[in-house]
């Protein structure tokens, strides 16, 4: 399993905090984000939007970089303040 959380506005916007998806077919992080559009389409805009971010383990990662079982995997949006 991958668990996947959705951090700050992000969670508000999908309406999920947290969920569990399995990895028998995911490979990497984009093939991750596809497969959860496809559970929620309207999830799309949100997901593959270019300036959400994402982390996997607590690491800043990037589309094509592997997923393994146990992974967390974080989006959420750019990080702002003063």
């Amino acid at each position: 399993m991958i668990r996947v959380v959705f951090l700050a506005q992000l969670r508000e916007q999908l309406g999920v905090a947290e969920l569990d998806v399995s990895n028998t077919q995911i490979k990497t992080l984009d093939e991750l984000k596809h497969q959860l559009v496809l559970l929620n389409p309207l999830w799309e805009t949100k997901l593959l939007n270019s300036k959400i971010l994402t982390a996997i383990n607590h690491a800043y990662a990037k589309g094509n970089q592997p997923l393994v079982d146990g992974d967390e995997v974080a989006f959420f949006p750019p990080v702002t303040g003063g």
